[in-house]
């Protein structure tokens, strides 16, 4: 459905009213899901990728930068291509360009293709994610908009603790390849449901401020670059980080003056200059730190301290969607009967609470504490989103929902690409530091099996006593800094939490019922 008669009506009315909603609803989740998907899910194939395509250790992660990066650049401009081409046809392009991509990344011979087609791939999935909130938004009534939001929620939040144990079992059970291919089976039958029953926003002749996105796309992309490369290169002791972060604080200086003095900006100054909308920004990049720095972190503990397989690591991180389900399920309920910023400070309660919970994690528990923990922290995750999407959009005129959806999406993404950095480097230098700390406790007496004085004169079998040793320490130390790193996580949750209640109950902006395109 490409049209329909003007809406008048400014109450409890779809902007956009479709006629089979629920399978058009079924088919924008779809192409959320794949979406969300493929930003995880290639992680655990690169090992098998590097083989096959002829990499190295430190060409290979290109596979995961340049879909990074090309997605960060592209995702800003998706509320001006909107405007531009009609919702519509760069939802519809999107999608098809994503499968397409998905095919060719999946039949790559080189690591020079790959990266190309992930480049392209990324461009795509940066219009998809916010597109996708927006028509769930346009096609659904005011009164059934946290319903709405549940739904869509459920496959952003639950996509990326899935993806790893697809890919892992798609690389075992099949080969690398399969972890694109499977983007054709849902993405092809989601694209002509989208074709056949998708609206359109009306189009609108915009201007793009280009030196405005040129500053902010370089921005971004260094920026990118930066977190992906700064553990890697030592951060500051490498010349390369420090012109990369130059780069970025001048880019986004200058967007931001001249966001804030030219007559035709990149986004219109109401997004920023609306405090809900603001507030929500930061606390979806504080959302973005948490959610993307556990996921970084879980896997390789649960895998490399506690001996699980990567399908088994999966199937210990699902609690997390079952709690972020029914607590997104709830959350919809209680949207409407209670102030929005209760629900959402009482989610931030429970994740932290979770942290504080897996501080006193140890080596020798079993799985029952990993799984009511991830239970708790997904059921406090999805108190969080729901609302805090909906007291977003609750003062912004209709008109700003693409772009805005665009700004949430990215700083999410961006606080994924923090809390991923910060998290990684973190734990790295802790273990050194933990490392160092132990073996410095090591004597004569903490080992009385073995003489440290003699093991010189035992030869290979000397040797071995103390790799065993070290490796004991290893193991430590990577414990005392996974738990560390909960800690810090923790604590920005407690920091950040008292900025919920400067948010305000929104009431329906103005402009909440355009006409519907041709």
């Amino acid at each position: 459905m490409s049209a329909s008669t003007p809406i008048n009506n400014p109450d409890d009315v779809a902007a956009y009213p479709v006629k089979n909603k629920a399978l058009l609803t079924l088919a924008v989740m779809g192409a959320s899901i794949v979406q969300i998907l493929d930003s995880t899910i290639a992680n655990v194939a690169i090992p098998h990728m590097q083989t096959s395509l002829g990499a190295t250790m430190d060409t290979i992660t290109w596979v995961l930068t340049s879909y990074i990066v090309a997605s960060a650049v592209a995702m800003p401009i998706t509320g001006w291509l909107s405007d531009r081409i009609g919702s519509r046809n760069l939802f519809l392009g999107a999608v098809a360009g994503f499968i397409f991509a998905s095919m060719l990344c999946g039949i790559a011979t080189g690591l020079t293709e790959m990266v190309i087609f992930r480049v392209f791939q990324g461009i795509c999935a940066a219009f998809i994610g916010p597109l996708s909130q927006t028509i769930m938004l346009d096609i659904n009534k005011p009164s059934e908009a946290p319903r709405a939001m549940a739904i869509w929620g459920m496959g952003i939040m639950i996509a990326p603790i899935m993806g790893p144990m697809v890919g892992g079992w798609l690389t075992e059970s099949y080969n690398w390849r399969w972890v694109f291919y499977i983007n054709l089976p849902i993405g092809i039958p989601t694209l002509i449901i989208l074709w056949w029953l998708l609206p359109s926003r009306p189009v609108v002749r915009r201007e793009l401020d280009r030196f405005g996105f040129a500053m902010l796309a370089i921005g971004l992309a260094t920026l990118q670059l930066l977190l992906d490369r700064g553990q890697q290169e030592d951060w500051l002791q490498s010349w390369e980080i420090i012109i990369e972060l130059l780069v970025v604080i001048g880019a986004l200086w200058i967007f931001a003056v001249h966001q804030m003095t030219t007559k035709r900006p990149m986004f219109e100054r109401l997004l920023l200059s609306d405090r809900n909308f603001f507030i929500a920004l930061n606390m979806m990049l504080l959302v973005g730190m948490m959610m993307f720095g556990i996921f970084a972190l879980l896997p390789p503990m649960l895998q490399n301290l506690y001996g699980y397989s990567v399908y088994d690591t999966g199937v210990l991180l699902a609690p997390r969607g079952v709690g972020i389900l029914l607590a997104m399920f709830i959350a919809s309920r209680l949207t409407g009967k209670m102030d929005a910023r209760i629900i959402i400070f009482s989610g931030f309660v429970m994740t932290a609470l979770s942290m504080w919970i897996m501080t006193k994690w140890s080596l020798n528990m079993d799985w029952h504490l990993i799984v009511y923990t991830g239970l708790l922290q997904g059921f406090g995750m999805g108190f969080v989103f729901i609302p805090l999407n909906g007291v977003a959009f609750s003062t912004l005129p209709m008109r700003l929902r693409t772009d805005g959806s665009a700004l949430l999406y990215l700083f999410r993404s961006l606080g994924g690409s923090f809390g991923i950095s910060i998290m990684t480097t973190m734990l790295a230098r802790n273990m050194q530091t933990s490392h160092a700390d132990l073996a410095g406790h090591i004597t004569a007496s903490s080992i009385p099996t073995l003489d440290l004085s003699t093991t010189d004169r035992l030869g290979a079998l000397g040797e071995a006593g103390l790799q065993l040793i070290n490796l004991e320490i290893n193991r430590q130390a990577a414990m005392i800094a996974y738990l560390d790193d909960f800690k810090i996580m923790m604590f920005l949750l407690i920091l950040m939490s008292p900025l919920i209640f400067m948010l305000k109950p929104g009431k329906p902006a103005p402009g909440q019922q355009p006409a519907m395109a041709d």
